[in-house]
């Protein structure tokens, strides 16, 4: 049974379902600070999402295409924080998994899934960009049903891949603490090695890739349109903005991933490795803040966003004038016309 390869013989630790983990684990202190930073998630994601979904549902401007995959990725992340996070937070107060091992697997797979599909909208997001703004496909317009389209490979990927755990390759089970679940990757053996290889492949080194091709062409076009303008200070500024913000993306990305790729890596391929339990919890709490920062990075940046929610949230009042901004995320604000006309579609295609 599963329970099995978790008890280690006769050392009185009781199993991830039957009661708390502390001492054996980690020190009771290490679960309820856990308990405090999932409080802190559950909280903070939960309404910069919500307020994500709702400023999109009731501006018609925030609706282009190139916004449909930010709100499918504050969806996402909505939905890791209510199955995973919000499940972490009480299950790490009474030190063990209090649902027992059925919702364990349920839960398991829909921090997976919703986890996957956040992270894959990242990429698809960059490549939509890459699309609309290096234009490689000539005179291509992107429309809604490409946007609805991207949305809708995030979810059929991720269930692809996530799916195989409850069907035998591989499991879902308790992990670090044992107060959250997750794919098995200590067990070792082929299955849950070869699982978490094809996972580390499909869901961390191929969205990562495309991010890093679409935004390294994205930069490299931005480059060639400054130095065909005169290099004004506007055009120069732009520039940095555009590579900071890009950056910023690219780093929040390896912050939130590069954990759980190394462990699983580094545990899928070395045979009889002992992780420390609190240490092995580390990456699933890593990926599950990136529900915080990700729609600080991508959403309340654009300033187009920022002019709608704070009309929403003054009631229509608004502290400052609204320049038209593009709906392309990395607009630059400050550019040079020209220059802005070159990285951000024309209209709101």
């Amino acid at each position: 049974s599963m329970d099995s390869s978790w008890e280690p013989p006769n050392n009185g630790t009781p199993g991830p379902f039957d009661g708390p983990q502390w001492p054996h684990q980690a020190p009771r202190a290490m679960y309820l600070a856990v308990a405090v930073l999932m409080g802190l998630v559950v909280a903070s994601a939960s309404v910069l999402n919500g307020l994500v979904i709702v400023v999109s549902i009731r501006h018609k401007k925030l609706r282009s295409p190139l916004n449909y995959i930010l709100v499918n990725l504050a969806v996402a992340n909505l939905l890791v924080t209510l199955c995973g996070s919000s499940v972490s937070l009480s299950n790490n107060i009474s030190g063990f998994f209090v649902f027992g091992k059925r919702l364990c697997e349920l839960e398991g797979f829909m921090v997976s899934l919703t986890g996957i599909v956040g992270l894959w909208s990242l990429a698809i997001l960059a490549l939509e960009r890459y699309l609309v703004i290096c234009r490689p496909l000539g005179d291509f317009r992107f429309q809604h049903q490409h946007a609805a389209s991207g949305c809708a490979f995030t979810w059929g990927w991720s269930l692809l891949w996530t799916t195989p755990p409850l069907l035998g390759w591989s499991s879902y089970v308790p992990e670090g603490l044992r107060t959250s679940c997750g794919p098995n990757w200590y067990t070792g053996g082929s299955n849950n090695s070869s699982y978490i290889l094809a996972l580390f492949v499909t869901c961390f080194v191929m969205p990562l890739s495309l991010i890093l091709f679409s935004y390294t062409n994205l930069l490299l076009t931005l480059r060639a349109a400054a130095a065909q303008q005169q290099e004004s200070d506007t055009t120069q500024r732009a520039e940095k903005e555009v590579t900071r913000m890009v950056v910023a993306m690219v780093v929040a990305f390896l912050t939130c991933w590069l954990p759980y790729a190394t462990f699983a890596l580094v545990v899928a391929t070395s045979k009889d490795i002992v992780i420390q339990p609190a240490l092995a919890s580390l990456p699933s709490y890593f990926s599950k803040t990136a529900t915080v920062y990700n729609p600080i990075i991508y959403v309340f940046m654009n300033k187009q966003f920022q002019s709608c929610l704070l009309g929403m949230l003054c009631c229509g009042y608004h502290p400052w004038g609204l320049g038209k901004t593009s709906p392309a995320a990395p607009s630059p604000q400050v550019a040079a016309e020209g220059l802005r006309n070159k990285v951000t579609p024309l209209h709101p295609v």
